[in-house]
């Protein structure tokens, strides 16, 4: 791993980690409100997300030389925002290890890979763009707010991409963390350096809890997470093995349940970051970017009460520019996929233009009404009967 190691995966990782953290950190903590939790165990839940990601990652991109990046189920919180309240932690933890069980047995049984791969490549393609051109569309968006650190960093960006394209993401992220602190808009005074402490919480199982809470958990979380985070491997040209990635991510939520690590799943948005030729122009040598998000997850989950008041101390725009400027070659990529082959052309500009409006039914999010809508329109377009 030493000699594929480059600054520019360790600065891909580093920026992934900032991304997933600032765009849905504020949800796990209303989802562990909702639950009546205490500060300190909030505090375990982001120990045992921050290490369950970190390990997983690190641990996966080792194992398999690809680059593996999880990430906690962020429509998961949302639902336990909203499911959660009024249930006691004791049974949300109940209802937690049972949704471990169940994403380890769609990963153990191989019956997600088999859904996996019965999706298209165009389709695939198209739902990896969908979900990612959220976060360039609010990268430019910003520009109403901040623009001349956003222009300054647009600039950067494209200056990098001629003259030191490896470069050009750490470059932004550089520039931009220099404007923020010349303009005094860095807020570093309210870290505070300490160790985290996990607060174990015993389960107690409640049909109740079950079908509220664990059955939509595990069904948000393999239809809005893992079914993207497969697609963004396979965009990239990556044919991880679906079915152990994840059996590990569920056995993870399971050991993390009690301190809690509620659902563990395969990243998308960040994934793309860290598979994407900022990482690296090898293909086989991104694992190191997310070897290095692993790292710094399992600092993230080892500090985290610095860490949240750290990254809450960069300013928002800042965040939306990186993350929109790093992921624009991936959504160009995803959308050229998408629409080489004329004959699913139509159906794969459905999945893209209905994943990328967040549509959300019945508690599913955009990305599996993005496939179900583009798997009708081939459907219904070239379908025909068997004789």
């Amino acid at each position: 791993m030493w000699k594929d190691l480059s600054l520019p995966a360790v600065v891909a990782g580093f920026v992934a980690v900032l991304v997933g953290f600032t765009s849905s950190v504020v949800i796990v903590f209303q989802a562990a409100a909702a639950l009546g939790a205490t500060p300190a165990q909030t505090v375990s839940w982001i120990w045992a997300l921050g290490l369950g990601m970190g390990l997983t990652s690190a641990g996966l991109s080792l194992w398999m030389r690809q680059p593996v990046l999880t990430a906690w189920s962020t429509p998961g919180a949302a639902l336990l925002v909203t499911a959660g309240v009024g249930v006691p932690m004791e049974q949300a933890v109940g209802a937690f290890i049972v949704c471990a069980l169940l994403i380890t047995a769609a990963g153990a049984s191989g019956l997600f890979a088999r859904v996996m791969d019965r999706i298209p490549q165009a389709l695939a393609a198209a739902l990896l763009a969908g979900v990612l051109a959220r976060f360039a569309i609010d990268a430019f968006a910003s520009l109403q707010r901040e623009f001349s650190l956003v222009f300054t960093m647009l600039l950067a960006y494209l200056l990098g991409r001629r003259l030191w394209p490896r470069y050009a993401v750490p470059g932004v992220l550089a520039v931009g963390v220099a404007i923020a602190a010349a303009r005094g808009q860095l807020a570093l005074g309210g870290i505070d350096w300490q160790w985290a402490t996990p607060v174990f919480t015993p389960p107690e199982f409640s049909l109740a809890a079950t079908i509220g809470i664990a059955l939509p958990l595990f069904v948000v979380t393999m239809a809005s997470q893992n079914l993207p985070g497969v697609a963004a491997q396979r965009a990239h040209g990556y044919d991880t093995p679906v079915s152990p990635v994840v059996t590990v991510t569920g056995l993870a939520s399971l050991v993390l349940a009690p301190f809690g690590g509620y659902a563990l799943n395969l990243a998308a948005i960040t994934a793309a970051i860290c598979m994407g030729r900022e990482a690296h122009e090898d293909p086989r040598r991104r694992y190191v970017a997310a070897v290095a998000a692993g790292l710094f997850y399992v600092v993230t989950g080892l500090l985290a009460g610095a860490v949240v008041g750290l990254i809450a101390a960069f300013p928002k725009e800042l965040v939306l520019a990186v993350a929109g400027f790093a992921l624009l070659g991936t959504i160009g990529s995803g959308l050229a996929t998408a629409t080489k082959d004329e004959r699913s052309r139509e159906a794969a500009l459905i999945t893209f233009l209905v994943t990328a409006s967040g549509l959300s039914l019945w508690g599913v999010g955009a990305a599996f009404w993005g496939v179900v809508a583009g798997a009708l329109a081939l459907a219904v377009q070239h379908w025909r009967p068997s004789r």
